[in-house]
């Protein structure tokens, strides 16, 4: 096979391309019609994704076969115009599950798929950050610690705390991520356990996900508990497993989240 040389974004070549600026009025089967239409010119499509969602409007992946016939398509399609508007063409910058699924076996399209959402749930994490920041830089602009204390401390007043617990935005100025938005690591926080689930009973549960190494309850809290991973990968797919999960006889589901380092 002929060496094949990244583009300017220096996104190693494989055989998924990315295609941006395409004209977001336009249906999303008409747009994958016209798309695969073109590109079947250069060889075998084994997949074609394109999303009308607000944030993947306008883009599209092509996946073909090998990485020749997505260079070879890159080299000629690029800025040719589709709807009146020139499509700008790159390798994407990972493998799509398309590829990883036929190349390799179903342990690495698992490990793949971690990644990925590893990779999406950072993403989530810092726009979240940033949003926080900007609500905070907007004149009269107040954080969730600031409504749920009643403006306590607008009033020069110290808002009651329980428990000791400390305060989740001490200072009124730090932004604070959400819980369903923390950025992955190896421990994992599950709320919402019945009583009666102790340490051995956790264990089956969260033992079943790679990696595992132990489940620690917190003395003289009822409903909670830490379950530790050797690697984030093993508590990503633990958290997508078992999020949700009814346990007990009261039919709620626990909530897991990262604990918040």
């Amino acid at each position: 096979m002929a060496a094949v040389a990244a583009p300017a974004s220096g996104n190693a070549p494989n055989p998924t391309i990315y295609v941006r600026n395409l004209e977001e009025r336009i249906q999303i089967d008409q747009l994958k019609e016209a798309l695969t239409e073109i590109f079947s010119e250069y060889g075998s499509i084994v997949d074609l994704v394109a999303k009308k969602s607000l944030k993947a409007k306008g883009q599209a992946f092509v996946v073909f076969g090998d990485v020749d016939a997505a260079q070879r398509a890159i080299s000629e399609v690029q800025g040719f115009e589709l709807f009146e508007k020139p499509m700008v063409l790159d390798f994407a910058k990972t493998n799509s599950d398309a590829t990883v699924k036929r190349m390799g076996n179903e342990e690495e399209f698992e490990a793949h798929k971690r990644r990925r959402l590893a990779e999406k749930e950072r993403k989530q994490a810092l726009e979240a950050l940033e949003s926080q920041k900007a609500n905070l830089k907007r004149p009269g602009a107040t954080t969730d610690a600031d409504t749920a204390a009643g403006g306590a401390a607008a009033r020069g007043a110290k808002a009651p705390r329980a428990g000791g617990l400390k305060s989740s935005n001490p200072a009124g100025a730090a932004a604070v991520v959400p819980d369903e938005y923390l950025p992955p690591n190896k421990i994992l926080f599950v709320r919402d356990l019945p009583e009666d689930y102790d340490v051995e009973a956790l264990s089956a549960i969260f033992s079943r996900f790679g990696g595992f190494k132990e489940v620690r309850m917190v003395p003289g809290r009822k409903g909670i508990a830490f379950v530790e991973y050797e690697s984030e990968e093993g508590a990503i797919g633990a958290k997508e497993g078992t999020g949700g999960m009814v346990l007990g006889d009261q039919g709620k589901g626990v909530r897991v989240t990262f604990q918040r380092q």
